[in-house]
């Protein structure tokens, strides 16, 4: 049977449901039960002729049910944000990648036009950095 602070917290949740189930229940009975599960299984007891175990049990259905809907409301919103999230971080590794690519490519245009309109120095710059790479393979060798 739930407790006073469960109670308190849905009250307005199990008036509305106590009127659905039980029609002859008024806002005067639920007002007079407010926040004692015991007055409110006494005050049902009275106006409708239902058994304390039956009134125990709606009582405790609607709080499990209650509970359960809660817990899978916030598993569905945890669930929406973790792929709202993962929706954002590949597109932002999309336009990374594109950007790099983007990056990658101008580079390499310089490095096409650079050699097309200097190729002495091209050449130069290549020349050094083969004889850089030969000292540095035959130096390594050595120890």
């Amino acid at each position: 049977m739930p407790n006073r602070e469960q109670l308190r917290g849905h009250w307005n949740e199990v008036k509305g449901r106590l009127k659905e189930h039980w029609a002859q229940l008024t806002e005067d009975d639920l007002r007079r039960a407010e926040g004692s599960a015991d007055r409110l299984v006494g005050v049902v007891q009275q106006k409708t002729g239902a058994t304390r175990s039956e009134i125990e049990r709606f009582l405790d259905s609607l709080f499990n049910s209650g509970m359960r809907d809660q817990a899978t409301e916030t598993v569905q919103q945890y669930s929406d944000a973790a792929q709202k999230m993962a929706a954002e971080a590949s597109q932002f590794a999309r336009d990374q990648a594109q950007r790099l690519a983007s990056q990658s490519s101008d580079y390499s245009a310089r490095v096409v036009e650079r050699a097309r309109t200097r190729p002495g120095e091209t050449l130069a710059i290549a020349f050094g950095l083969g004889l850089a790479a030969g000292a540095f393979l035959f130096l390594g060798r050595k120890k």
